[in-house]
């Protein structure tokens, strides 16, 4: 609810910007904020409502607010957050930036970025990219290892805190059916005691940390070629003191209701690489129903502004939030997938196009053999290993490890994808295993393709996990791998073939009705 006209606020916004530039600011508004473009500045003020969850109704809140904002964001964009400039009436009643006099309003100065470069806009116009959501992940992953510091609070009592303030903004809303509504309550309040121990275990854990609290994809910007997380939530320390898969979600959350599912999945793995996050994998589709639902609720606010809520983008994007909510809700059974082959087949493409599509929201944990290695001797993926890393004591260690994550993965209710070469009947025989021991169903692909193509494939390779040669292969086929009792998909041709062939093994359907899988295929080889 708006309680205090702000129009000369924002007409001395503007004013500033004729001075600076010669021409009025662009404005752009939020559910609670007010930002003023121009030049390379851009002026945030808080609005002046009160509304559930947030109170900005006197100038001295929205004061505060703004040091708070000022000090919170300079943990994961300091190059973007300048100062916090009071608004204050002089002597002769006109409006300046001042440090005396009434206090009118403030707002938190920033540098300006294109709008262009929002993770939101760049996903809308398909400029996102693999390398933009695997940076992200680090920048995500390195700000809650180094600056999000454990905190008290969050668990199962906090998740339901946020339930609540959903529940109370979903009532409100009247863009919902009334029934509807309380079967997504119900629902979540269902979901909340199923999972109580595990929140609670990760709480003593401490993995509840002072997260950003809001880090949806318009929330992140691309500056300087490198993803920067920005507007954290920074008007109430308890909603923002979180599990991180809980501060993970959001962006998983907008990218899988973007359609960019093989995107949400990719993010998610590049940070459970960088984090041991594994024992969370049942919350995250619960955590990313609750960021739906947050929005769901904030868009329906924005909506019922209108005179015709339910005509509006706000009221259409709330209707789809709603409805994204409770389809992640819905439970998905846990399953393993092994993808074996000899090195130039194609199974870590494969694996990576299938992720998205197995097991629950946002996809199977991807569980590759390559980038254990590396791991294993503390090198980047892309670095090359000397020959004896590749001994056979050291890849049966690598297989041991592939199986145990397998199994954590497995048992902590999650999906997996396994990636790697299998070409020993005693591998395939111990990763089934894996699955018979987690009472989940297995899905065994051995990826077949002419030598010539295999040998050609490594040898085109480039800043690759794999280190295989030409001579590996040779190696791989002369040595060969006994019989295959795995499905069989022919690897040789186009990538999109072998996805459809893939996904009819694991009954996705025929390609023709998913035509979102064969296009993630496709994007991912090329």
């Amino acid at each position: 609810m708006i309680v205090e006209n702000q129009d000369e606020a924002i007409e001395f916004l503007h004013a500033t910007a004729r001075a600076r530039t010669g021409a009025a600011a662009e404005i752009i508004s939020t559910h609670i904020s007010t930002v003023a473009l121009f030049g390379d500045t851009a002026l945030k003020l808080k609005r002046a409502v009160r509304l559930p969850y947030v109170d900005f109704s006197t100038a001295e809140r929205r004061a505060a607010a703004c040091r708070v904002e000022l000090d919170l964001n300079r943990r994961t964009a300091p190059a973007l957050y300048r100062a916090v400039r009071d608004i204050r009436r002089g002597a002769d009643g006109r409006l300046a930036f001042a440090d005396e006099g009434p206090l009118v309003d403030s707002v938190v100065e920033m540098r300006r970025f294109d709008q262009r470069d929002l993770f939101d806009a760049m996903a809308r116009e398909g400029r996102l990219t693999a390398a933009h959501v695997e940076a992200l992940a680090a920048h995500v992953a390195a700000f809650h290892a180094r600056e999000a510091a454990v905190a008290e609070g969050g668990g199962a009592a906090g998740l339901a805190a946020a339930m609540a303030i959903n529940a109370q903004g979903l009532r409100a809303a009247t863009l919902f059916d009334r029934a509807a509504v309380e079967r997504l309550i119900a629902d979540f309040e269902a979901a909340l005691a199923r999972h109580r121990d595990l929140l609670e275990a990760r709480r003593r854990g401490g993995r509840v940390r002072r997260c950003h609290g809001d880090l949806t994809l318009r929330n992140i910007c691309l500056f300087e070629g490198a993803p920067l997380a920005f507007d954290c939530l920074d008007f109430d320390p308890a909603l923002a003191t979180t599990d991180v898969l809980y501060d993970l979600a959001f962006p998983l959350m907008d990218l899988w209701r973007d359609g960019a599912h093989d995107l949400a999945n990719l993010a998610f793995n590049a940070y459970l690489d960088r984090a041991d996050e594994i024992d969370g994998l049942a919350l995250t589709p619960l955590f990313m129903a609750t960021r739906a639902a947050v929005r769901a609720h904030v868009a329906a606010t924005l909506a019922m502004e209108s005179a015709a809520p339910e005509q509006t983008p706000a009221g259409r994007d709330a209707r789809d939030y709603f409805d994204l909510a409770a389809s992640l809700l819905r439970p998905a059974r846990p399953r393993l997938v092994a993808i074996g082959g000899f090195s130039g087949s194609g199974k870590s493409t494969l694996a990576r196009a299938l992720a998205a599509h197995v097991g629950g929201a946002p996809g199977a944990r991807r569980v590759a053999s390559d980038r254990l290695r590396k791991a294993m001797f503390g090198v980047e993926a892309t670095q090359r290993l000397p020959e004896s890393a590749y001994a056979g004591e050291v890849s049966a260690r690598v297989y041991d490890q592939l199986e145990a994550q397998a199994a954590r993965a497995l048992a902590a209710g999650g999906s997996v994808i396994a990636d790697a070469v299998f070409d020993r009947a005693e591998r395939r025989a111990a990763i089934e295993a894996a699955a018979r021991a987690a009472g989940v169903d297995f899905v065994g692909l051995w990826l077949e393709a002419p030598a010539a193509t295999l040998q050609a494939r490594v040898a085109a390779r480039q800043h690759d996990p794999s280190d295989a040669t030409a001579a590996v292969v040779a190696d791989q086929l002369a040595r060969g791998a006994g019989d295959i009792g795995w499905t069989r998909i022919a690897a040789g041709g186009d990538q999109a073939a072998s996805f459809a062939a893939a996904s009819a093994a694991l009954g996705f359907g025929p390609p023709s009705a998913r035509s979102a899988l064969s296009t993630t295929a496709t994007s991912i080889a090329s």
